[in-house]
């Protein structure tokens, strides 16, 4: 069973980011109190899927790291969950100014 998001246009030397996938399902519950129901809707969908994997537009990943950046300076969240929040909105951005797909996959990692 998959324990982790790997996303494209990341931060380390392979251009991966790693996340956990039960703090993208929590992500989508503040994102549902800080966004509007209808700027929210594809963006709670994906992180709630988040184990499914995706392949993203590039278009669609701009508007999504817009949505990741709102997110992410809200007041209420977690220091960890904003972090999560904009490491995700830099990703897309990325792939966005690339105008590549930006790609979740899914891994297991051990403990």
């Amino acid at each position: 069973m998959p324990t982790h998001l790997v996303t494209s246009h990341g931060a380390d030397f392979f251009g991966q980011d790693r996340h956990q996938l039960p703090a993208l399902i929590s992500l989508a519950g503040y994102a549902q109190g800080v966004l509007s129901a209808d700027d929210r809707r594809h963006l709670v969908e994906l992180l709630e899927h988040a184990a499914d994997g995706q392949s993203i537009e590039p278009t669609t990943a701009a508007v999504l790291a817009d949505q990741l950046l709102r997110i992410s300076r809200h007041r209420f969240l977690p220091a960890k969950m904003s972090a999560t929040a904009r490491t995700l909105a830099d990703a897309a951005a990325q792939a966005a100014t690339d105008g590549e797909h930006w790609e979740w996959t899914t891994a297991t990692e051990k403990p």
